[in-house]
């Protein structure tokens, strides 16, 4: 098998890849404005507030199957702690997995 080598087109390749160092300091994503942030964590804020009733509410109505015998209680219980504090275990996720940057503040 005889090479076909041709050198327009590698250098054409090198210089379509090469990036110039000004250009690799540049972020690729565009910045979120600080009021998008602010807007979000506004949202977050009320998610927790409102997530935080629906737990407390569903650990209660375990509690109340769990004192009549009821072996689902327990779920309840379970399933009120988890939507209690959703928000909190996934901030908690996101850290451990070293994407805190992701992490919203919420704000009330």
């Amino acid at each position: 098998m005889k090479k076909i080598i041709i050198p327009v087109a590698s250098a054409t390749f090198s210089a379509l890849t090469s990036v110039p160092a000004k250009a690799a300091s540049v972020p690729l994503f565009a910045q979120i404005p600080a009021e998008v942030k602010d807007s979000f964590g506004f949202g977050l804020g009320l998610l927790f507030m409102i997530g935080f009733i629906w737990g407390v509410v569903n650990i209660w109505g375990g509690a109340e199957k769990m004192k009549r015998g009821d072996a689902d209680g327990k779920m309840g219980i379970v399933s009120g702690m988890i939507i209690a504090g959703a928000a909190t275990i996934m901030g908690a996720l996101f850290a451990i997995f070293g994407l805190a940057d992701g992490v919203l503040t919420p704000r009330f």
